[in-house]
């Protein structure tokens, strides 16, 4: 506390800015506009005594204070700096009251490890948040609840593995978070809603391994996403087409397969206009060095397999059939050779010509049928009505019978039908003339 002993240093003050009438816990310097408290840098191991209940600025950081509790700070705070400290536990109470507060720093206190759901229950001016380097394994649900007014959330370089689904939903006017450094294994499609005014996301140092191709359906102002250094090897392009927005994007570091499975990645970098780092292949090992983003079509791999290639597809189903067959493409090297057919018709392709129509008379000659009357015997064919010979027997119809049997029995001609080879005159005609000539002698006799 300053008093007006000082002699000639009391003009000093003066000239300073500080005004040595008002009072200010030992060891720290005061200043009345804005009302300011600083006593950063001297070993404290408790808050000090005596704050002015008016003091808008607190600034306690770089000391060994390890407890805040309710009653340390007047409630018109409206900065409160307490990084670099030994805090291990904050009283859910401590910021109770807090109508003013715009700024709190409680980063670099790695023995805090845990708060409580309602710590900063009722700070509804709250704009900036630092909980970075607190060694915090967890975050309740609930703990930024009614926050809406915070615009910048530090959380990174803590232990976090997992972040709870609608954790953030009521910061509806948050710009900047900050989670990188942390262990977390995977993203939600619940993680971020709620952040449609997020402007820069980082995440990069962490494990992820896993990101929902819906995790980042609210970031539609997102323009900055880092996510290099962690353990992806794929992304879903969809992911990153729900961010319109999206400027500037980080994936390097990450042990990325570039096979198949990346054409949708490789084909959505294609079309980003914004800013992005290299994203160097790890595996499979014909790929491994390359930088996916650079790649040309013809260098990156296809998702057919040689199978499918050839348009077999021996899959587990019954008969071979495979339960995809119909995103199977056509076959390369046959397709000249049969149509591409739904379902079993694939495995039972018709003939590349046509035959004859199957049932009866339909192969006469074919060996090894049987029909109705013997074995191989052939069955004899009606004999048509007149009319049926009409323009059937010239030549002219010939086109039109070329797929019917015909039959190979011996069958004698119709009625009244000599064969060639008969040109003589018949047996009988011949004896009635002789039995005539001799009558008529008997008689002249």
């Amino acid at each position: 506390m300053f008093t007006r002993r000082c002699g000639g240093a009391e003009l000093l003050l003066v000239l300073c800015g500080l005004d040595a009438s008002l009072p200010c816990p030992r060891h720290c310097i005061c200043y009345p506009s804005p009302s300011t408290v600083s006593c950063q840098a001297h070993d404290f191991r408790a808050v000090p005594d005596g704050i002015p209940p008016h003091s808008q600025r607190i600034f306690l950081q770089n000391n060994k204070i390890g407890r805040l509790l309710r009653g340390h700070f007047p409630p018109a705070a409206a900065t409160l700096w307490l990084y670099s400290n030994n805090i291990s536990y904050i009283q859910p109470s401590a910021f109770r009251g807090f109508r003013r507060l715009e700024e709190l720093d409680l980063g670099d206190n790695r023995r805090l490890k845990a708060l409580a759901a309602d710590t900063f229950r009722g700070l509804a001016r709250l704009r900036a948040l630092h909980l970075y380097r607190c060694g915090l394994l967890g975050l309740p649900h609930g703990l930024f609840a009614e926050l809406h007014n915070l615009r910048y959330l530090y959380l990174q370089d803590n232990q976090l593995e997992f972040l709870e689904d609608d954790l953030f939903i009521d910061l509806l006017n948050l710009s900047h978070l900050f989670l990188h450094g942390n262990r977390l294994s995977s993203l939600h499609q619940n993680t971020f809603r709620g952040l449609g005014a997020l402007d820069r996301l980082l995440l990069h140092q962490n494990r992820i391994r896993r990101v929902d191709r819906r995790a980042f359906h609210d970031l539609g102002r997102l323009t900055t996403l880092y996510l290099f250094n962690n353990s992806l090897a794929e992304l879903s392009a969809g992911s990153l087409a729900l961010l319109p927005a999206l400027e500037y994007l980080r994936l390097n570091d990450n042990p990325w397969e570039c096979d198949c499975g990346a054409l949708p990645l490789w084909d959505w970098l294609r079309s980003f206009r914004g800013s992005t780092s290299s994203l160097v292949c790890l595996s499979p090992p014909e790929m491994a060095g390359k930088d996916l983003k650079s790649l040309s079509k013809e260098e990156m791999p296809t998702c057919l397999t040689e199978e499918e290639e050839e348009g077999g597809g021996t899959g587990g189903g019954a008969g071979g059939e495979s339960p995809n067959h119909l995103n199977r493409p056509r076959s390369r090297h046959n397709r000249h050779r049969r149509p591409y057919l739904p379902h079993g018709d694939q495995h039972n392709p018709p003939p590349p010509s046509p035959r004859p129509p199957r049932g009866r008379g339909g192969n006469c000659t074919r060996p090894g049928r049987r029909a109705k009357g013997g074995a191989n015997q052939v069955p004899l064919l009606h004999e048509p009505k007149e009319k049926d010979f009409e323009g059937k027997n010239d030549g002219s119809s010939a086109a039109g019978r070329k797929n019917k049997c015909v039959a190979r029995t011996w069958v004698g001609p119709p009625s009244g039908v000599q064969r060639a080879t008969n040109a003589a005159a018949p047996p009988l005609a011949g004896a009635f003339f002789w039995s005539a000539l001799l009558a008529s002698l008997l008689t002249l006799h």
